[in-house]
């Protein structure tokens, strides 16, 4: 697997962009990624230093059409700790003009 294969995107939400204030960075990445390879895969896209990796599997929602009833992909999200001084910009640079 390559390194854009493990991470797929970044998690964009209220609580993951306050973490990014304390250098947290939360991405989805593929379900059979470990701690090594996600933090390799981080270092090499954006060449930045990891310091620290959580992992968490997030189970699939039960959804329902009908009678029929099945459940919504699982998927698995990498919480990302940069060394001091390091930064991702997700949203890519912004023009000041």
């Amino acid at each position: 697997m390559t390194a854009h294969d493990i991470i797929k995107r970044p998690v964009i939400t209220e609580a993951s962009m306050d973490a990014m204030d304390e250098n947290k960075y939360t991405f989805e990445v593929d379900v059979n990624a470990n701690k090594a390879a996600v933090k390799h895969a981080i270092e090499e896209i954006f060449d930045v230093t990891v310091v620290k990796v959580n992992i968490m599997n997030v189970k699939g929602k039960l959804k329902r059409m009908g009678r029929y009833a099945g459940y919504t992909r699982k998927t698995r999200k990498a919480i990302v700790t940069l060394a001091e001084g390091d930064a991702i910009e997700i949203f890519g640079a912004e023009d000041a003009e």
